[in-house]
């Protein structure tokens, strides 16, 4: 996995119309929730990037839950960021980095709402949406 704590990593979208570069902190989230499934069409594999993010290009914002946002490329449509209105957290597409194998899974979240025609496999943990959404309570 890539050195989170001190190394900038680039992306950019489908079409290549936004770039970003981030500083990744951890390992690779997937989310099963309904909202993640429906944007990504499938389970969504992120990572944390905290407030490092620097993006060009044009991005618009869909206002998606009472705490987020989810933000993609106005031209390609490419899903790219999920950011906490409250500031402080922001997730990457993983697959929107140039090199998205550099990073390990670290959890799996909502999996309670995974469907059940599909399965990730490694050992890690798996946390059910009340117990994602009590973490993000406790941090607001």
């Amino acid at each position: 996995m890539a050195d989170a704590a001190s190394e900038r990593l680039k992306g950019q979208c489908l079409c290549g119309a936004v770039t970003f570069s981030a500083i990744p902190q951890g390992g690779m989230h997937a989310c099963h929730c309904p909202s993640c499934r429906r944007q990504s069409g499938g389970v969504s594999l992120s990572v944390h990037c905290g407030d490092s993010l620097e993006v060009q290009g044009p991005v618009s914002t869909y206002d998606s839950s009472d705490w987020a946002v989810r933000q993609f490329c106005s031209s390609c449509g490419s899903n790219l960021f999920w950011r906490l209105k409250a500031g402080g957290m922001t997730t990457v597409s993983v697959q929107a980095f140039e090199d998205p194998s550099v990073f390990d899974m670290a959890d799996e979240i909502y999996i309670d709402c995974k469907p059940g025609n599909y399965d990730l496999a490694g050992n890690h943990p798996r946390l059910t949406g009340a117990e994602v959404e009590a973490m993000f309570e406790a941090e607001t």
